[in-house]
């Protein structure tokens, strides 16, 4: 059998398989206040959700485009459908899915993981949430993990939502965060109540099928004093050849001495502009912990943004980026150091082949008020020829000399006698290569659970396979 050599060989059919859907489904594109109408109508919104959403629609239209990162002139979002009807309610019972997303969600291995390691599933298709359910002995413990949208109409989770909605990152942040308070729909609720700790993990997976559609899903995670959360984040796309948009929004509260893992692998496709928005608000004694990894779309803007309020509030970020050809990924993190002695740590790897960028940005302010408080960024990159680029961009704006602040940054290329060394032991030189890679990315395997670190390394190889042409 002939060995694959170029990307556009590799068999991605795990991911880029798609169904056909039925047009009439669809809302017309573009964003219009007819349109945000139309939605709502679909939602049943309250009436304070309703005028949210106008409201985010004038923010919206007045707020220029950025300007400052990767160019979006390929992104039309007139031409963006923003929501598509489901056929079917959401159910939780996996049996009564109907059989072509429930198809597509077995081919990605989500009912697997469910029954072996998940506390709970969430599955969204396109716009809605089609499936959810949580394990009994869970729901008994008082953790809530549903639907965004139930939540909202339930009256013991209803007020919670509207005090916590979009306040973390409200529309006026940027026009894309006021694109999503305009047209949001799906996404999941996470409560976990005071000193109950979670040993196994939730997760959500969102599935962008359509064509020349937008994903705007929104996350609200809320953790009670003492509790504990492992909350998980897969996403994908097929393949199309015009543009896609991820506009997604993730808020969370973590309270005094709670921790969280948020731990996010995205391999959309390369058609996608993901412009999502992550947030999170740490109070005292808290922790906050972000594992991310970003193997997919063709323009991406992602700073997961940690608001340490409360003494001794904690932040870790661990990521990676894998950008090939005709990808741009400007990715990162930023803290904000609010209170003493206060602590953070990124530590990220970015790869950039093929003419890929990769861009790492990063920001950490400390606030006067945050005497003694520590921060360290160490950032690597890796470049796997001479036609790709890396970049990296940190910020600090310190506002108290009480404080310990430290940033390192290597950028380098993959050592030609590493490789030789490889081959000399029996490895072809792209089996070299690719090991060489998935080592530079050991760090963030390590902090996945065991399946998703294969995911990972999966998708490694999937880039790798044609690194040498």
């Amino acid at each position: 059998m002939k060995e694959k050599t170029q990307v556009a060989d590799v068999d991605r059919s795990r991911y880029d398989f798609r169904y056909a859907e039925n047009e009439g489904d669809f809302l017309d594109s573009g964003i219009t206040p007819d349109i945000i109408f139309e939605i709502s109508e679909e939602k049943n919104d309250p009436d304070w959700m309703r005028e949210f959403r106008l409201k985010s629609l004038e923010i919206y239209n007045r707020t220029p485009m950025v300007n400052w990162g990767p160019d979006t002139e390929g992104l039309d979002v007139d031409r963006i459908v923003t929501y598509i009807r489901q056929k079917n309610r959401m159910n939780t019972d996996w049996n009564d899915v109907p059989e072509d997303i429930k198809e597509t969600f077995e081919k990605l291995g989500i009912p697997q993981a469910e029954r072996e390691s998940l506390a709970g599933v969430g599955a969204q298709y396109d716009s809605e949430l089609v499936y959810h359910n949580v394990r009994k002995e869970v729901a008994e413990s008082g953790v809530v993990y549903t639907d965004l949208e139930s939540a909202m109409h339930d009256p013991k989770y209803a007020g919670l939502i509207k005090s916590h909605f979009m306040k973390l990152v409200p529309p006026t942040d940027h026009k894309f965060a006021a694109l999503h308070g305009a047209v949001w729909s799906g996404g999941s609720f996470v409560y976990v109540p005071k000193n109950v700790h979670l040993d196994i993990p939730l997760q959500s997976y969102f599935r962008l099928n359509a064509k020349g559609a937008g994903q705007f899903e929104h996350t609200l995670i809320i953790l009670e004093e003492g509790s504990y959360l492992h909350f998980i984040e897969g996403c994908s796309a097929p393949k199309y050849f015009e543009a896609a948009l991820h506009a997604g929004c993730v808020e969370l509260y973590v309270g005094k001495g709670a921790k969280l893992r948020y731990s996010t692998i995205e391999n959309w496709s390369k058609n996608m502009y993901n412009l999502n928005t992550k947030r999170a608000l740490v109070q005292e004694n808290g922790q906050i912990e972000w594992v991310s990894g970003s193997f997919g779309s063709h323009v991406s803007y992602l700073y997961p943004m940690s608001i340490l309020n409360g003494r001794g509030a904690r932040a870790e970020f661990t990521g990676i980026t894998f950008a090939g050809e005709g990808q741009n990924l400007d990715t990162g993190a930023k803290i904000v150091h609010n209170a003493p002695d206060t602590s953070s740590y990124m530590s990220t790897k970015s790869i950039s082949k093929s003419g890929g960028v990769s861009t790492f940005r990063s920001a950490v302010v400390v606030n006067e008020n945050a005497a003694g408080s520590k921060s360290s960024v160490n950032c690597e990159s890796l470049m796997l020829d001479s036609i790709s680029r890396s970049d990296t961009v940190p910020v600090m704006d310190i506002r108290t000399e009480k404080c310990d602040i430290g940033h390192e940054a290597k950028i380098g290329r993959i050592s030609d006698e590493t490789v030789f060394y490889l081959m000399s032991r029996g490895l072809s030189e792209e089996q070299a290569r690719a090991m060489i890679v998935r080592g530079f990315a050991d760090n963030v395997s390590k902090e996945l659970p065991l399946e998703y670190a294969v995911e990972m390394n999966n998708l490694i190889g999937l880039e790798m396979q044609g690194s040498i042409g």
